[in-house]
């Protein structure tokens, strides 16, 4: 999968990693896709529900060891 940025929100708690991809998002065009890679378990969730608020498609979301990963498309 081709993603266009990428942002980095190891040690971080909520609800920083998500205020971290709304800014990244809001520099991005229509249909691009954001990687987020997040230590805080509670993000799986979270970006359930900042996608449905938001508009923005949730394209995946997968654990890797101790790491979640979301990948995100802009409305």
């Amino acid at each position: 999968m081709q993603v266009d940025q990428e942002v980095d929100t190891r040690g971080l708690n909520c609800p920083l990693p998500i205020l971290k991809a709304k800014k990244a998002l809001a520099a991005m065009h229509s249909g691009q896709l954001l990687k987020v890679v997040a230590t805080d378990t509670g993000s799986i969730r979270d970006f359930q529900a900042f996608a449905k608020q938001t508009g923005n498609e949730l394209v995946e979301q997968q654990t890797l060891g101790d790491e979640f990963i979301h990948i995100l498309r802009r409305r």
